[in-house]
C-alpha cells in the first residue's frame, strides 16, 4: 500500500481516486494492470488535463492567438525507476481498456549508445498499430536523449491512467505526453522549465509519433489554470495571460461521436496548404528564400516573422488574396516554389490543395480570437452574442477548409436553433476538426439547454454526446506527487 508523502496539498477528488486505484492494482497480477511496481520503493505521480479549444484551433501553426480551456478530465502517470534498462508500461483508459508494452532502451540507441534518429523510432512504433500508443510515452525518453543529452542508465516502470477520452479532439495525446514528461523529469531529476517541457512534448508528437500538431495543446495542459482561458500567442509559444471566466459565462464541450485524429489526412492537407499560401505570398514580396540541409525552406521575413497570422485581414484582401489559387496540385506548387517553411508537413505531388481558403483561415481566425478575447471580460448578453457570432464564423471557416463534418455541423445547428433565449450563444468545431468535439458558449441558464441539445442530437443520430464541463489546473500547478510505502 502507498500513501502520499507529507507536505503535499489536499488531494482533489480525481487524484484521491487515482491513488486508491493504484493501491488496488499494485498487488494484482499483470493481466489485472498490477504487479508493476516494487512495493518497497517510492513512486512519482504527475497529472495533466485535456483541453477544450474555445477559439484559435488550427491557426496555432500559423502564429495565431488561441484561447484554450484545461478540462476536468485528466491523465495520471505514475513512475518508478527500474534498475534494468527497460520501460515497462501499463495503460488504462477512461473506458476500462488496458494495454501493456515493454521496450528495452537499447532499442532507442544505435552503436556506442547514441540515440536513434526520429524517423527510425517512428517506424519502430508504427510496425504494430495496436502498440502505436506507446510512442507517446517511450518517445519522451528519446526526445530527452536527443534534445537534452540525457543518458538513462536505468529504465522505468510506468502506469498511465487516462480519463481523457481519445479521438474527441480534446488533446488526450498532449495530456499523455505532458504527464509522462513531468513524471520522467521528476523521477530522473531532470530540470525542465514549463515552456521547455511543453516544447519537448511537441517534439514527441511531431517527430516520434509523426502527427503535425501545433504547440497550443502542450502549453495549455501544462500551464493552464482552473476556471481560466489560457491566451497563447503561438509565435512560437508566448503565454499572454490566463483570462478568468466570468461567473455568468459557461463553456461546454459536446462530443459529436466522430473520432478525430490530428495525424489525419485532412488536417495535414490544410496545414500544408496554409504554408503553401505563405510561400506564394513571400514570393509576391520578393523575400529572400534559403534551404536548410533537411530540405525545409527559410524565408527572410522581417515583417511577419514567418507567421500568416501577422498579416491583417485588410492587408490580405487588398494585396494577396487575388494571387492565391483556389486549388493547386502539389506537383505544380513544387515545380513553381520548391517547398515550404514547415518542417513537419510534406507536399504530396499527386494531391490537390485548397490553398486560398487554408491560407485565409489563420489570418481571419487570429482577428476573431483577438475580438473574442477583448469581449470575454464583459459577460453582458450583448458581449456573449458577439462572442457567439465569432464562434459561428470560425466554424464556417473550418468547413471552407474541408475540416467540417455532418455531425459537428448538426450540433452547431441545434445550438443555433436553441439560441440566446435558452442561454446558448455560439458554437464551433474545435482542434483539428473533421469530427471530435464542439465548443458551446452559454450563460448561467444553459445547463438545461445543454441537456436539451444532447437529447435532440441523440434523437437525430442515435449517439448521445459526452459532455465536457468544468476545468482543472494544468500539470505545472499540480506539480508532482510522491507516493511512499505505508
Amino acid at each position: 500500500m502507498y500513501q502520499v508523502s507529507k507536505n503535499y496539498r489536499p488531494l482533489s477528488e480525481d487524484t484521491a481516486h487515482f491513488v486508491e486505484r493504484l493501491n488496488r492494482l499494485v498487488c494484482g497480477s499483470r493481466s489485472e494492470g498490477g504487479g508493476l511496481f516494487e512495493p518497497d520503493e517510492s513512486i512519482v505521480v504527475a497529472r495533466a488535463p485535456g483541453r477544450l479549444d474555445v477559439m484559435g484551433g488550427i491557426a496555432d501553426y500559423s502564429g495565431s492567438l488561441v484561447l484554450e480551456l484545461p478540462i476536468r478530465e485528466a491523465t495520471f502517470v505514475a513512475l518508478q525507476p527500474n534498475p534494468f534498462r527497460t520501460l515497462s508500461i501499463i495503460t488504462t483508459s477512461h473506458d476500462g481498456r488496458e494495454s501493456f508494452f515493454d521496450l528495452s532502451l537499447e532499442s532507442l540507441e544505435e552503436n556506442h549508445g547514441q540515440p536513434v534518429k526520429y524517423e527510425i523510432a517512428r517506424s519502430l512504433f508504427q510496425q504494430d498499430p495496436s502498440q502505436s500508443w506507446a510512442a507517446y510515452v517511450a518517445g519522451v525518453f528519446l526526445v530527452l536523449m536527443r534534445e537534452r543529452g540525457v543518458v538513462f542508465k536505468t529504465g522505468a516502470r510506468i502506469l498511465v491512467d487516462s480519463q481523457v477520452p481519445e479521438g474527441k479532439g480534446v488533446s488526450s495525446s498532449a495530456a499523455l505526453e505532458v504527464a509522462t514528461m513531468s513524471a520522467v523529469a521528476a523521477g530522473f531529476e531532470i530540470a525542465l522549465e514549463p515552456l521547455e517541457l511543453a516544447m519537448l512534448c511537441q517534439k514527441v508528437e511531431n517527430l516520434v509519433v509523426g502527427a503535425p500538431c501545433g504547440i497550443m495543446d502542450q502549453v495549455t495542459v501544462s500551464r493552464g489554470e482552473e476556471g481560466h482561458l489560457l491566451a497563447l500567442l503561438c509565435q512560437p509559444a508566448e503565454l499572454v495571460k490566463n483570462i478568468p471566466i466570468q461567473q455568468n459565462i459557461k463553456i461546454w464541450g459536446l462530443d459529436s461521436g466522430v473520432l478525430h485524429s490530428v495525424s489525419g489526412d485532412a488536417y495535414g492537407g490544410v496545414r500544408a496548404a496554409a504554408f503553401m499560401g505563405y510561400r506564394i505570398i513571400a514570393e509576391r514580396n520578393a523575400l529572400r528564400v534559403t534551404q536548410n540541409p533537411e530540405g525545409t525552406l527559410h524565408v527572410d521575413d522581417p515583417n511577419w516573422r514567418g507567421y500568416l497570422a501577422n498579416i491583417s485581414p485588410e492587408e490580405f484582401e487588398q494585396n494577396y488574396a487575388r494571387y492565391l489559387p483556389e486549388r493547386m496540385s502539389g506537383a505544380d506548387f513544387l515545380g513553381c516554389y520548391g517547398g515550404i517553411t514547415d518542417s513537419v508537413s510534406r507536399i504530396d505531388r499527386a494531391r490537390e490543395y485548397l490553398v486560398k481558403t487554408s491560407t485565409a483561415h489563420p489570418i481571419f481566425e487570429n482577428s476573431r480570437v483577438k475580438k473574442f478575447s477583448n469581449l470575454i471580460g464583459q459577460a453582458s448578453s450583448e458581449a456573449l452574442a458577439s462572442m457567439g457570432e465569432l464562434m459561428y464564423q470560425s466554424h464556417a471557416s473550418y468547413s471552407a477548409c474541408g475540416l467540417g463534418s455532418e455531425e459537428t455541423d448538426l450540433l452547431v445547428d441545434i445550438v443555433r436553433e436553441a439560441g440566446s433565449g435558452s442561454g446558448l450563444y455560439g458554437a464551433r468545431i474545435t482542434g483539428g476538426g473533421s469530427g471530435g468535439t464542439v465548443a458551446v458558449l452559454g450563460d448561467r441558464r444553459s445547463d438545461s439547454a445543454i441537456a436539451g441539445i444532447v437529447e435532440r442530437y441523440a434523437e437525430r443520430t442515435g449517439y448521445r454526446p459526452y459532455v465536457f464541463s468544468g476545468s482543472s489546473p494544468g500539470s505545472d500547478s499540480f506539480g508532482t506527487m510522491r507516493l511512499i510505502p505505508a
